[in-house]
């Protein structure tokens, strides 16, 4: 059953380089594929979709593996 009082609940969006987004419950931490109206593991009413440029972090890491420089 959804959880309607906490109304300040968010997904951010967590964007990878190499694989699928996905989308993390700002209460309760869980990532799902697809934002819902209410988080399918808490119930928490969700409001805005805030993002989260991971995919920055992974390309500086695969920059750094296929990088010829010696470090």
């Amino acid at each position: 059953m959804p959880n309607r009082n906490t109304a300040n609940a968010h997904w951010t969006r967590r964007t990878h380089l190499l694989r699928a987004d996905e989308y993390i419950c700002s209460r309760c931490r869980r990532s799902f594929a697809q934002p819902t109206a209410f988080c399918p593991a808490c119930g928490a009413q969700m409001g805005k979709t805030k993002s989260d440029a991971h995919w920055l972090l992974e390309a500086e890491v695969l920059n750094m593996i296929m990088d010829d420089e010696e470090w």
